[in-house]
């Protein structure tokens, strides 16, 4: 069935059937009219085309997502949110993953613009890179100005969009300031890489949270991934330095801190203690129980929905909760 077949069933013109199935930015269907038009679709069983609402409407009904890795359970997290969010507003989610590239991110913004997307969440830490940040900004400006519609970052605000930012030094300090207080003097952090900001929040406020109770004796920067922690805590095991607690700056690299102390034969946390930072939904599985720091995930992934689709506006002290979780990891 087509379109022109709708109209002449509804006894309607063909640019009425239109508005009234795609809508329009300029021209409404009085409501009657309206639903005499999609009970004649919905009799002939027609399937309206999306591109042809996106063209008529000047956006389609589709939020785009994304994010670096979706495998990271911190990550399909705040995704799930998104997701419930944009089912609750009509919208359909359009992922894209960035695998940890800012240039990816840039094609990602370039195909929710020629989407025409009623909305854009980004999902993840930047790098302190000047021009990258530069040339992100451009290409997330073009969205705005094609589309008209909303951008949210999941990030720290260095750009110019509404950005929801974790409590990330806030969190760290505190879970510093809990394990000083069980009588922990000596400490490492698996930190990240040098340039991720995120990353850099978290060792950062790890450090401060210490003050002059706790002693930093190691550093090892790795991969914001399962395997980067893996490789950082190999890589401080061979070194010999065994510290009281092993800070990972996210709860993946904590499970793969874990792991390499599992296979150096050093028990966790008869020999080491280790703590992460997301309170992940798959740490329930995790042996020994993981230290960590719950943030609301899904809620952010919804409030960024809402920021999009200009359903709200930025209140930073919305998503800053934080919970510092105390588990087998570090007793």
């Amino acid at each position: 069935m087509t379109l022109s077949d709708v109209a002449k069933a509804a006894g309607v013109s063909l640019s009425t059937a239109s508005r009234a199935i795609n809508g329009s930015k300029d021209r409404t269907v009085n409501a009657k009219l309206r639903e005499r038009v999609l009970a004649a679709a919905a009799e002939l069983r027609y399937a309206p085309n999306a591109a042809a609402q996106a063209i008529a409407r000047g956006r389609s009904a589709t939020l785009s997502l994304i994010v670096h890795d979706i495998t990271d359970p911190y990550f399909s997290s705040i995704a799930t949110g998104v997701s419930r969010a944009a089912r609750a507003a009509g919208s359909t989610v359009i992922l894209g993953i960035a695998e940890h590239e800012e240039h990816q991110i840039m094609s990602l913004v370039e195909a929710a613009r020629s989407h025409r997307s009623q909305g854009l969440v980004i999902v993840g830490g930047l790098r302190a890179d000047d021009a990258l940040l530069s040339a992100l900004q451009s290409s997330i400006d073009d969205y705005r100005r094609s589309t008209g519609s909303g951008v949210a970052i999941v990030g720290q605000a260095v750009l110019d969009v509404a950005a929801i930012a974790p409590a990330n030094r806030e969190g760290s300090a505190a879970l510093a300031r809990a394990l000083v207080a069980k009588g922990y003097r000596t400490y490492a952090i698996l930190t990240g890489p040098s340039d991720h900001l995120t990353a850099r929040d978290r060792a950062e406020g790890f450090t401060e949270g210490l003050a002059s109770s706790g002693e930093i004796v190691a550093r090892v920067e790795g991969a914001f991934t399962r395997d980067g922690g893996y490789a950082a805590m190999a890589e401080l095991l061979a070194s010999g330095v065994r510290p009281d607690v092993v800070f990972a700056v996210n709860d993946v690299m904590a499970v793969g801190a874990l792991a390499a102390a599992r296979e150096a034969g050093v028990s966790v946390p008869g020999d080491v203690r280790v703590a992460g930072f997301d309170d992940i939904p798959t740490l329930r599985d995790i042996v020994p129980s993981l230290t960590t720091v719950r943030v609301p995930l899904e809620r952010i992934g919804e409030y960024a929905v809402a920021l999009a689709l200009g359903e709200t506006s930025l209140d930073e002290s919305s998503t800053q909760e934080y919970e510092v979780v105390l588990r087998d990891s570090t007793t």
